[in-house]
């Protein structure tokens, strides 16, 4: 990972780590159930760009490696990696 996006995504999971705590405030304080939700599906969606972004830097690096050495196993580990991970994000 490059140290730009590295950084980026230490700051993203930061203010992700603030919304939880959020979260168990909210919780803590009996706030309406819908508003609870509602900061769920933030945090979850938030999570997911995080997910994506290191998934693109996966395949910008990771995958493109393998591709260029012309290892064939290692490309098709990858790409093997790839199809699981993408299937386990799915669920």
């Amino acid at each position: 990972m490059s140290k730009d996006s590295k950084t980026a995504t230490v700051k993203r999971l930061s203010r992700i780590e603030g919304q939880v705590r959020g979260l168990s405030r909210m919780v803590e304080e009996d706030r309406y159930c819908i508003d609870i939700v509602t900061q769920i599906a933030a945090v979850r969606a938030a999570l997911r760009r995080v997910e994506e972004g290191i998934l693109r830097e996966h395949v910008a690096h990771c995958v493109e490696h393998a591709i260029k050495s012309g290892d064939k196993a290692d490309q098709r580990r990858k790409v093997a990696e790839l199809m699981d991970v993408m299937g386990r994000v799915a669920r």
